[in-house]
């Protein structure tokens, strides 16, 4: 799919950290517009880290992040609030609210952030439900649904408010090989129906090497990225030897 010229995404210097200990230093990378991008590596890196100081969960140390050339980390409460409704989060598992229904789980932030009345709101959520594939599940509760399932109703929430951007942490944990397929799937789905710009922390390889455009591959000992391109292009290249492994899964000997 072709790109658009102006990033989605800047992040620029980006210092997080994890109560008193210092996680990433020095993260720099830009995310095209209409692009699926990765945030890879092992367990423990800072994956979901970065993804939380990006989003505003969590406040970075040092550095900046922009949407749109607009600066997020600087904006005030309210520039921030509305920025907020241009981008969605697909947490792990869903993160449903398990005493409210699909279709009150997805009309939530529609309720937060704007004044539609009430019979918009809920054809909204049908809308996105049936998007997901969960048209006539809209009354079903999260303990009545599969986890596959979970996972799609939390996308299904997250592009309630029509967002740009929609970031997910780990979507494919739990999954079996096929719900993860299905999932990328409709992940694709939506950014070439949409434009979507897609961020996703992922160490699920499968995943990363079948829809990534292009990656960041983060490093416990640097505390950094190590590598930044598209996964196909990391691995023909062979430059850095820990990269290949984590996505061949296979050991490279050097020498």
């Amino acid at each position: 799919m072709t790109m658009e010229a102006g990033p989605a995404i800047e992040v620029t210097g980006l210092a997080c950290s994890y109560q008193e200990f210092k996680v990433l230093q020095g993260v720099s990378f830009t995310v095209r517009t209409a692009e699926i991008f990765f945030i890879v590596g092992p367990v423990g890196v800072g994956k979901t880290t970065l993804l939380r100081n990006m989003v505003g969960l969590a406040t970075p140390v040092q550095g900046e992040v922009l949407f749109n050339g607009r600066s997020f980390t600087k904006a005030d409460t309210a520039e921030r609030r509305e920025m907020l409704k241009t981008f969605g989060l697909s947490f792990q598992g869903g993160a449903l609210w398990s005493s409210l229904t699909l279709s009150e789980n997805v009309t939530l932030p529609l309720e937060e952030y704007t004044r539609l009345p009430r019979d918009e709101i809920e054809r909204i959520a049908a809308f996105r439900l049936a998007q997901v594939g969960l048209a006539g599940f809209e009354d079903y509760y999260p303990s009545e649904i599969s986890g596959g399932m979970k996972k799609r109703a939390g996308l299904a929430r997250a592009l309630a408010l029509d967002p740009t951007t929609v970031f997910f942490d780990e979507p494919s944990a739990g999954l079996d090989p096929i719900g993860a397929r299905n999932l990328d799937r409709l992940i694709l789905q939506i950014r070439d129906t949409f434009g979507t710009t897609i961020v996703i922390v992922s160490h699920d390889v499968d995943s990363i090497l079948g829809i990534a455009d292009r990656l960041i591959m983060l490093d416990r000992e640097t505390q950094g990225i190590i590598a930044e391109g598209p996964p196909a292009a990391l691995i023909a290249g062979a430059a850095i030897p820990k990269v290949v492994e984590f996505l061949t899964r296979r050991t490279v000997r050097s020498g």
